[in-house]
């Protein structure tokens, strides 16, 4: 909740698992292929998108502690900007997105990697409706969130000082996106400390959204982090 343009957050670790792909694939000359751990994932229609977008990051991303120029910004929006659901084999008409009855029990989310290596990595979310991605970080990370289908509730926060309080200690954070995207729209992005690097997904209708992050999430040095969001009255006695 926010207060005077802030919010008070209690960091939760270990709420849940960010998966790791630990096999590190290589660039060889040959077009990259996806890894297909849906049933419903079917075969690009035109892998050169695709294709485009991977060269282009193996350009921009450098590796841990850089960020991306604007004008690499401006090339990676560019060609997601511009992609569509059919160039990773995906279609509205699948059952998935059809879907408009809510399962029971905790609605699913899903992942499925398409390259990781040291300096990037790039997945799709699958999420139905009315599933989360608790609110979550992003350590020294570049991300590239470009919905492909359904609508998509973010909510996104940056921290208000640099300096962190002791980890039981709440931490003021300043509200940056609140808002329902609704598929074909433009590209987000956040970076390490600005455009909202803290943030919660929650489907409305089925989505799938697909992920660049530079560099990917790391168990030594960049692992994941959880967080709830508090009252600000709950802690001034207000």
């Amino acid at each position: 909740m926010m207060v005077d343009g802030g919010g008070l957050m209690d960091q939760r670790k270990g709420i849940m698992k960010i998966r790791h792909v630990n096999n590190k694939v290589r660039y060889v000359k040959r077009p990259i292929k996806k890894k297909n751990n849906r049933s419903s994932y079917r075969e690009r229609k035109d892998p050169k998108v695709l294709q485009k977008l991977f060269d282009s990051c193996r350009e921009v991303f450098k590796g841990p502690e850089t960020v991306p120029s604007d004008s690499d910004v401006n090339k990676l929006c560019s060609i997601l900007d511009e992609m569509k659901p059919k160039h990773v084999g995906l279609s509205k008409n699948m059952q998935f997105f059809k879907s408009k009855s809510v399962a029971k029990g905790t609605p699913s989310v899903s992942y499925t990697p398409i390259y990781q290596c040291d300096e990037f990595s790039l997945c799709i979310f699958f999420l139905a409706a009315n599933a989360v991605i608790p609110l979550h970080n992003h350590p020294g990370m570049t991300v590239f969130s470009k919905l492909l289908l359904g609508d998509l509730h973010i909510k996104s926060y940056d921290w208000v000082d640099s300096m962190p309080p002791p980890e039981s200690q709440p931490r003021l954070a300043k509200l940056k996106v609140d808002s329902v995207l609704k598929a074909p729209c433009k590209t987000s992005v956040l970076y390490p400390t600005t455009g909202g690097n803290i943030h919660e997904f929650r489907a409305v209708t089925p989505c799938a959204v697909l992920d660049v992050l530079g560099p990917p999430y790391s168990k030594d040095d960049r692992d994941c982090s959880y967080y709830k969001e508090l009252q600000h009255s709950a802690l001034s006695g207000k």
